[in-house]
């Protein structure tokens, strides 16, 4: 068996010190999956903006360019590009910079990195505030060089223009169509070349699920007891989870259901020690259940 490095991601979404979210959450379950995790902070935060108030916030622009270029000019490759949350809507053009520069230059595998795409913009219904409609045609369009796209609900109502719907108060079987009609709207319309996943839709017999569309058209659901708490930074660990699993060769569908299960576990285990949610999961304690996934018992 041929001995390579870690393999490098390049993880481009925000840092928000306080909260467990984004790169504070992402680079861990990565590293500890068996990755080199290169970050590109889009955006420096205090804390996220779910919970907090008089908050830091610096916009990165420039030193994603920036960086971007002495990427280049070290000739640095990538076995996945993952994009979440980007701070203005300059960053579009700053995204698909470093998408143009890097994702037709193979690592050392042999194979192109992989494009995940999470389109970080909302939740419950609600537009982040440092968001516009202009980010949200922008993300729109990136989503489209997606080879992996993660909406959650809102997400996936915000990227097909679709009036969002608390799924949570409709019958299950009226549910269920709304999501995968979701599923259609983003594979015709959006991201057409990519295996999808939409998250975080509410059941009324009290589940959470998540509907999938794999390559070649496979269909599937993947649900979860709610646990009562919604914390930030899940969709995050869900997404990293999911890349890990998918960058080791493992299937669509069952990858999903790993991070999914992996999520539901971290928050119900938050909840026992009354972690607050506006800190995030308590994932330090459960990092090690992961290794496994690196190959290593």
């Amino acid at each position: 068996m041929q001995h390579l490095p870690p393999r490098r991601i390049a993880a481009i979404h925000d840092l928000s010190s306080v909260g467990r979210c984004a790169l504070t959450v992402i680079l861990p379950t990565l590293s500890v999956m068996g990755y080199q995790t290169v970050p590109v902070p889009t955006a420096l935060l205090s804390t996220h903006t779910g919970g907090f108030t008089e908050l830091h916030f610096r916009d990165l622009t420039e030193d994603m360019h920036a960086m971007t270029a002495h990427f280049s000019r070290l000739d640095l490759r990538f076995g996945a590009i993952y994009t979440g949350f980007l701070g203005s809507d300059a960053q579009i053009a700053s995204v698909t910079e470093f998408l143009e520069r890097f994702s037709d230059s193979p690592d050392e595998t042999g194979e192109k990195p992989l494009i995940l795409i999470d389109p970080v913009m909302g939740d419950d219904g609600v537009l982040y505030s440092t968001y516009t409609p202009e980010l949200v045609k922008g993300i729109q369009h990136l989503s489209a060089r997606a080879e992996v796209l993660t909406p959650n609900l809102t997400e996936a109502c915000l990227l097909t223009d679709t009036p969002y719907r608390d799924t949570a108060k409709l019958d299950v079987a009226d549910a269920e169509c709304f999501a995968n009609a979701l599923l259609d709207r983003l594979h015709r319309d959006v991201a057409p070349h990519a295996q999808i996943v939409v998250t975080g839709v509410g059941l009324c017999n009290g589940e959470v699920a998540n509907f999938g569309l794999s390559r070649g058209g496979e269909r599937f659901c993947v649900s979860q007891a709610h646990e009562g708490r919604s914390y930030p930074g899940t969709g995050d660990i869900f997404a990293s989870v999911l890349l890990g699993d998918l960058m080791k060769g493992e299937a669509f569908e069952s990858s999903c259901r790993h991070a999914a299960e992996y999520v539901a576990m971290l928050i119900r285990e938050s909840s026992k020690i009354d972690t607050p949610e506006r800190m995030g999961v308590a994932l330090e304690h459960y990092l090690y259940l992961l290794v496994k996934t690196s190959g290593k018992e």
